[in-house]
């Protein structure tokens, strides 16, 4: 067999994973497949929120963020689930590990997608076989297809594999980018949100061809550094590495859940404060860090969102800490509206035996924290009643299934 030799530029994939949460949920229960189906948070008990759809709701018009009645008025059929993020995450560490297998160069990004440098691979043939070898390999093993974007860096593969969906397979190079790339509305460029198009099209930059000639000095005086990188990127250069210890250099871990209906009960919204912090506690001893702020985030029914945030004066991890500041930020800065969804995220993390020093000085010891923590939940159950706390370890399983959030500190879950 003819070897195929790569030159010396980068070959980079990226696969994105197509429609993830509804192909996992298709691959669980096959008589979903051909049908619209979407993820909407607890669709039994809640006008919940499309968290994602498949690409027959996708044709109905539905769309994610959409409310669920409006998604339902557009595709009266549409078959919906709730979340369940544990099957989410069990499928995820399948597919890093599959990709894994073909190169150790790989860069999970989020749970459904993520880079991978294949340029040092003794390809036997071209690299699009091994992007198709691949991309049938996930869909036989798993039952999940996906798109791969083919590149000499990581902004093209990424562009690249947004271009054909589902099951596209798509090579973007530099000296094409005059046809495939500038030609598109500048909103459609990764890494160009909303707000930065508007601001583009306020002095004439329109398409990706237009913000790729445009000097740099325009640009940096409207979006300061991030204005050249925008240049470079539409005129394909990007010199960023697939770095796979990427995903350990997270400086936050948090948790965030929908409630079942909106409300301004303390009682319960006290009890998911709980809840949360324990999760972000788990997560933190996991990882044997500790943490230097507190952040809460507080959706109310309207949807409208604020995040507040504390720093404290010493290193903490455990739940009894994490729990105060965030009560403490809520109870100042709720307005006592209806509220929809609650996060709560440690952040400036740092390993823990960089800090040893000030956690020896600062800290409780383990027995003064359980005692802390008990006088909380004690003094939330005298006001709120007995029974506020009694069953929360016998929800928490129930209602992992509808947790909103997925941090990235799980993305090396396939390297263990």
């Amino acid at each position: 067999m003819k070897t195929w030799h790569p030159n010396k530029r980068r070959i980079i994939f990226h696969i994105d994973m197509n429609c993830f949460y509804a192909s996992v949920e298709m691959a669980h229960d096959t008589s979903l497949k051909g049908k619209p189906i979407a993820i909407a948070g607890n669709p039994e008990k809640r006008k919940g929120i499309i968290v994602t759809s498949s690409y027959e709701a996708r044709a109905k018009g539905v769309k994610t963020t959409m409310p669920l009645w409006e998604a339902k008025k557009l595709c009266p059929e549409l078959i919906v689930r709730p979340p369940r993020f544990e099957r989410y995450r069990a499928a995820s560490k399948k597919m890093f590990t599959i990709l894994s297998e073909i190169t150790p160069f790989v860069e999970p990004i989020s749970i459904d997608e993520g880079y991978m440098d294949v340029t040092d691979i003794n390809f036997t043939t071209h690299p699009v076989e091994t992007a198709k070898q691949l991309q049938k390999r996930l869909l036989v093993e798993l039952d999940l297809p996906c798109s791969i974007g083919i590149g000499p860096n990581k902004f093209l593969a990424k562009t690249a594999s947004d271009m054909k969906k589902p099951l596209g397979i798509t090579i973007l190079r530099k000296r094409e980018l005059h046809k495939t790339l500038w030609p598109l509305p500048v909103d459609q460029m990764y890494g160009i949100g909303e707000k930065t198009a508007e601001k583009l099209r306020k002095i004439q930059v329109n398409t990706i061809g237009e913000l790729a000639e445009r000097n740099v000095y325009d640009l940096t005086q409207l979006l300061g550094v991030n204005g050249e990188r925008l240049k470079n990127r539409a005129n394909g250069v990007d010199v960023s590495p697939v770095d796979p210890d990427s995903v350990n250099e997270f400086k936050s871990i948090g948790s965030s859940q929908t409630l079942p209906a909106d409300t301004t009960s303390e009682a319960d919204i006290n009890q998911l404060f709980v809840a949360l912090c324990e999760r972000v506690e788990q997560r933190m001893k996991r990882r044997q860090v500790v943490g230097l702020s507190v952040q809460i985030m507080i959706r109310y029914h309207d949807r409208h969102t604020v995040t507040r945030s504390q720093k404290l004066v010493s290193y903490i991890e455990d739940q009894a800490d994490i729990l105060t500041v965030a009560l403490e930020l809520f109870q100042k800065h709720w307005n006592e509206e209806p509220v929809r969804l609650l996060g709560v995220t440690v952040q400036h993390i740092e390993e823990k035996s960089r800090t040893a020093k000030q956690m020896d000085l600062f800290t409780y010891e383990k027995d003064i924290k359980k005692e802390q923590l008990k006088n909380t939940i004690d003094h939330l159950s005298k006001k709120y009643g007995k029974q506020t706390f009694t069953s929360l370890k016998a929800k928490d399983n129930h209602d992992a299934q509808f947790t909103t959030s997925f941090q990235k500190d799980f993305l090396d879950d396939f390297q263990e």
